[in-house]
């Protein structure tokens, strides 16, 4: 699991990048290299980058368990 884990964190990282360029510059880097926002492409990194952060809930919630 802690494979999956740091891989779905990379994603999140590359999704708070994406959100940090939207709402500094307006630019959304994941539509600019896959078409409009609305591109099924598009849509599906969306997804799989919150797919990613539900993920990674779980470290939150790692320290509880040690």
């Amino acid at each position: 699991m802690e494979t999956l884990q740091k891989i779905a964190l990379v994603f999140v990282i590359i999704g708070a990048l994406n959100w940090g360029l939207v709402g500094l510059f307006e630019f959304d880097l994941v539509a600019s290299i896959f078409g409009s926002a609305t591109n099924i492409v598009s849509k599906i990194v969306y997804i799989l980058i919150a797919i990613c952060g539900i993920i990674n809930i779980g470290i939150l919630f790692k320290h509880i368990e040690d």
